[in-house]
């Protein structure tokens, strides 16, 4: 009869390896195949990931808030009727339905001023991660920002939008670079990340090539702060050299510090230094 103290758990070696990664790794095993509760945390994970893609996305609320902020608000839509639509469609989701299109090109004609800049929110893959975290982006981002030196559109959001429906919304503004704030696909660790797409001269047809990517903003991944620190820098840089995608290297850490103190010489493969 087998001792009710044992375990059939075997542990991994790289066990200790799990405090710096929340990706699946050293989960043991029981005989050939995984043990229970990482087979249900696994489960639990991917039916988290399904609900942030299918979640409704709550634009009233992200509107209110900006409001409360400060922020003019111009509400728009994709050319996607419908979740189902938008996940078989993606083409749709790059392009305005007629009725925002013709809404955009209104605003367009009162705007006075030139346009530097114009951020568009959209639901993207993971309505989750745009309604907890980009509000808290977009705030550290214009914290950073000089008002007398950037000259911003209102805040564009957008339902059932993807990356390249920026395009259209910044060529309608007339804005020398666009910034499309969007949720990501949700990975089975990180269900409410959010990413950042910019792109300097926008308009319908540029392709990936010319927009460059800040990914997983999230408490859990990229801070807020430094996601803000990025953008900002590669915005100056786009205005000074006229360009941005595969041309454009993020080099904004290249002037930090490099670290000091005990952490710069840890090796966290090393079972000696890790913390008691």
């Amino acid at each position: 009869m087998q001792d009710s103290k044992t375990t059939p758990v075997i542990a991994n070696p790289w066990q200790q390896l799990r405090r710096f990664t929340s990706a699946r790794i050293a989960l043991g095993r029981a005989g050939v195949s995984q043990p229970t509760q990482p087979h249900l945390a696994f489960q639990v994970a991917h039916a988290q990931a399904r609900v942030a893609v299918h979640l409704p996305f709550d634009g009233e609320m992200l509107e209110r808030t900006l409001r409360e902020r400060g922020q003019e608000v111009i509400r728009l839509h994709s050319a996607v009727p419908d979740r189902f639509t938008y996940l078989q469609r993606p083409d749709w989701g790059r392009r305005l339905d007629e009725d925002s299109r013709s809404h955009l090109e209104a605003r367009a004609a009162k705007l006075e001023d030139h346009i530097d800049v114009v951020f568009v929110i959209a639901d993207g893959l993971s309505a989750l991660g745009i309604h907890e975290h980009a509000v808290a982006f977009l705030d550290a981002v214009l914290a950073k920002l000089k008002p007398e030196e950037w000259r911003l559109a209102p805040v564009v959001v957008v339902e059932q939008g993807r990356v390249a429906i920026g395009d259209e919304i910044g060529e309608v503004l007339k804005a020398q670079m666009v910034v499309v704030v969007i949720g990501e696909r949700p990975g089975l660790s990180s269900p409410d990340s959010v990413g950042v797409y910019f792109t300097y001269g926008p308009r319908v047809g540029r392709n990936d090539a010319e927009r460059n990517c800040i990914s997983n903003i999230r408490p859990a991944g990229l801070s807020f702060d430094r996601a803000a620190h990025k953008l900002c820098y590669l915005m100056s840089e786009a205005r000074s050299r006229k360009l941005s995608g595969v041309k454009l290297k993020d080099q904004a850490e290249s002037s930090e510090q490099p670290l000091e103190g005990p952490t710069a010489e840890r090796n966290f493969l090393s079972t000696d230094q890790v913390d008691s």
